[in-house]
């Protein structure tokens, strides 16, 4: 008697017929591992369940968002508190306020802030911001750092674009991608070099200060302030990209770990404890430059929507107990096998090489064909990892013992 086919494979079936690939990001494709993605019908604490009944330990984490795990039980009764009085009104409320100014004490350098519905919204609203305030119109990315997927920033970007083989998009006009310059990760020569060409035309330079969409490559000693000095003698500003950092690596994000502060920061994934939100703020004279206290534009209609703000207040109330980030520190931190484990806080990656991972050429240059079935063995032992080589993975407070031996024992397996 032949099986029915599985419920997650007849959701792909009608998927890609009215969703392109069959699903709404493409880093959710299973396209670098081969195989149908499963579907997921319900998440608690670490763990996940697919429509099929099978049940995984989750290091996705929504990527990233989910510090806390799913569904912890007083971040849902903040948002149904708050649903239960309305989820949308287009105008001011209470709990921004008190969110704002939690953001704000908690970042460092962070004197004013602008809620936005995603980390796209934050890094393209900071970048204007900078050409506004400064009259200049090129950007300094770096390669494999991804800042969301607005047209300037959708060069040399990692991650998804890193696992599809376009790190250009087509659509993105030439005269638009020009605008941007991308350099080597961890390489202040290559950016001292850039200034001395480029620095009167320089608005910003932007970066995630620890890369997560290369896998997980921390700065080099002195990078960051390297890239704070320098925006500082040619009057660039220097953009902190915490969308994935933020409230991840420490309390106050990479930037109270590594000590450098920003002109600008943008916050996203673990500020709206599992609901769209981003925020991008800063310095307050540059914040004062937004309308409508100032003449440079940006708004939106689900800004500082009450469901986020109220499960973004509850998740950071919660990361403020004793000892929450001293126990993100402790988990998985070799693997053996050949692979090679790169973390910061509760963020880590696993890299098929001996030698360290600083920028996107040695990412590149792992062994990217044990990735796949090394994906596939954890993901039927019940290991859920992104579908990605160059994606970090991210540990929670819900990670018990038992789900980081399960995890031990399913890389064993893996790997031999």
């Amino acid at each position: 008697m032949q099986s029915s086919p599985l419920r997650s494979t007849q959701l792909m079936e009608q998927a890609v017929g009215r969703i392109p690939g069959g699903v709404n990001s493409p880093v959710r494709a299973f396209g670098a591992v081969g195989g149908l993605p499963p579907f997921i019908r319900r998440g608690w604490g670490c763990r996940i369940e697919d429509v099929d009944g099978r049940e995984y330990v989750d290091y996705v984490g929504s990527w990233g968002p989910l510090i806390l795990g799913h569904a912890h039980p007083e971040v849902i009764e903040a948002v149904e508190r708050r649903l239960r009085d309305g989820t949308s009104f287009g105008a001011a409320t209470e709990g921004e306020v008190r969110f704002a100014q939690t953001l704000c004490e908690r970042v460092p350098g962070l004197e004013m802030v602008r809620l936005v519905n995603s980390g796209t919204e934050a890094t393209m609203s900071a970048l204007r911001l900078a050409r506004g305030v400064t009259g200049r119109d090129l950007i300094v990315k770096f390669d494999g750092c991804y800042h969301g997927h607005s047209d300037g920033l959708l060069v040399s970007a990692g991650s998804g674009a890193e696992t599809l083989g376009i790190p250009d998009s087509p659509g993105v006009p030439a005269a638009v991608a020009n605008l941007t310059l991308s350099l080597p990760f961890n390489d202040l020569d290559a950016l001292g070099e850039a200034f001395s060409s480029h620095g009167a035309d320089i608005a910003a330079v932007i970066v995630e200060p620890v890369a997560g969409n290369m896998g997980c490559v921390p700065p080099r000693e002195g990078y960051l302030q390297g890239l704070r000095d320098l925006c500082d003698e040619a009057g660039a500003l220097l953009i902190m990209d915490e969308v994935m950092t933020g409230f991840r690596v420490a309390r106050g994000g990479a930037q109270e770990r590594y000590g450098v502060v920003g002109d600008l920061v943008c916050l996203g994934k673990v500020i709206g404890g599992g609901l769209p939100v981003g925020a991008y703020g800063g310095r307050g004279d540059l914040m004062a430059k937004m309308a409508p206290a100032g003449p440079i534009y940006q708004a939106g209609t689900l800004s500082g929507n009450p469901l986020a703000v109220a499960a973004g207040q509850a998740t950071l109330d919660l990361l403020d107990q004793a000892g929450v980030y001293e126990g993100l520190e402790a988990a998985i931190s070799s693997t053996g096998g050949g692979a090679r484990v790169q973390r910061v806080g509760s963020m880590l990656a696993v890299y098929f090489r001996e030698a360290p991972v600083h920028d996107l050429e040695d990412a590149r240059a792992c062994d990217a064909d044990r990735f796949p079935p090394v994906f596939q063995r954890l993901l039927e032992n019940g290991i859920y990892i992104a579908p990605s080589a160059y994606e970090a993975a991210f540990v929670g407070t819900a990670h018990d013992d038992a789900a980081i031996d399960a995890t031990s024992q399913a890389w064993s397996l893996a790997l031999a």
